[in-house]
């Protein structure tokens, strides 16, 4: 290799080598040819190919692995634009999510921008799984459900491995109280669950039960405002009136457990649903026990969605924007991937709740 317009050697094969990483024609994670090879293709020292090799390694394009050789660095895979998205939500097909998912494109598709859309079933190894691949691919950037939110992460490496490619990432409807500082969008659900309680008291009911997810951060939330309606209304707080579940167990647990307390005889004139899907099957319990809501128990769910607005439940619950909060989260990314500066509200925003009263709950 000659030089070239007053370029060293060294100089040249390293901008060489660093033109065919990020054309692709060496892709992320390909082994480079070895010092000798390159000495001898190029007609120059050993020397000569680590000074390029060294310019290359400290400025993240290459990596070199004791005994194995030289390797395209994986973070080359993410160094160029794809206009490709990470969706990662807990799940796709039902429910809120496929709403959640249109608001993100519709903001996305406006601006070039495909999605890559996968999901966990809210399982963290399902998470990890998800994450593995979505950073072998070519992304821009990520929108992220944590899955059960209220536990803490095991596997913050994979994100501190965006952060290293220089991946931007947001945060939905929960975030890890490992990463409370990274960009999140939420619910207010401390203020939902204290409004559907609240109504509750207003309408002459005392005997409540409040039913809440244990292993996610909207359970938690739901419940402190769960408490918080209770306190302002004078009446203790008794955790035997409160059932928590799972992931794992939310199609039984919360309906056997009711059962139990009504077979017991322990007065219930109202139930507080974690969320609609809860309050469905709840409606469906009491039903078969020739239990009227609301004639003889009022039943509150949350996030309105379509199968609260059924005649056959006509749910009170609380309104989830849905397709709007999709479109903040893709908003909130496309700032981060166009380097707009961080402020206090990029990194938290609480999204109001709304009360939606229907014929799920009667005064007593």
């Amino acid at each position: 290799m000659a030089e070239e317009s007053g370029k060293t050697k060294y100089f040249a094969l390293m901008e060489m080598l660093r033109d065919e990483i990020l054309s692709g024609r060496i892709k992320p994670g390909e082994k480079l040819p070895s010092e000798n090879e390159l000495a001898a293709e190029h007609h120059i020292s050993r020397h000569t190919v680590r000074k390029a090799l060294d310019i290359l390694n400290q400025e993240g394009y290459i990596n070199a692995v004791h005994g194995k050789g030289t390797f395209c660095s994986e973070r080359m895979g993410h160094m160029r634009q794809s206009h490709n998205i990470g969706v990662i939500t807990t799940y796709i097909s039902d429910y809120i999510f496929p709403r959640l998912i249109q608001g993100m494109d519709k903001v996305f598709s406006a601006n070039g921008y495909s999605i890559i859309l996968k999901n966990t079933g809210n399982s963290r190894q399902m998470e990890r799984i998800c994450l593995e691949d979505i950073l072998k691919k070519d992304i821009d950037g990520l929108i992220i459900e944590p899955s059960k939110s209220e536990l803490l992460c095991k596997h913050t490496s994979l994100y501190e491995k965006m952060d290293s490619f220089g991946i931007p990432y947001v945060f939905i409807q929960g975030v890890y109280e490992q990463m409370a500082e990274r960009p999140h969008i939420l619910m207010d659900d401390c203020q939902g669950g204290y409004l559907v309680t609240k109504y509750l008291l207003s309408l002459g009911h005392r005997s409540l039960l409040g039913i809440f997810k244990a292993d996610d951060r909207q359970g938690r939330e739901r419940h402190k405002g769960y408490v918080k309606a209770l306190q302002e209304a004078g009446i203790l707080y008794d955790p035997d009136r409160v059932i928590w579940f799972h992931t794992e167990d939310r199609g039984s647990k919360p309906f056997l457990m009711t059962v139990k307390l009504l077979d017991r005889h322990v007065p219930v004139d109202g139930i507080v649903c974690y969320n609609d899907q809860t309050a469905v099957k709840m409606i469906h319990t009491l039903k078969k026990r020739g239990i009227q809501v609301p004639g003889d128990i009022s039943v509150t769910g949350y996030d309105n969605s379509s199968m609260s607005r059924e005649e056959a439940f006509n749910l009170t619950t609380i309104a989830h924007p849905q397709e709007k909060l999709g479109e903040m989260a893709a908003e909130l990314l496309l700032e981060q991937i166009h380097g707009v500066p961080e402020t206090e509200s990029h990194v938290q925003t609480l999204i109001e709740p709304e009360l939606i009263v229907r014929g799920s709950c009667k005064a007593i």
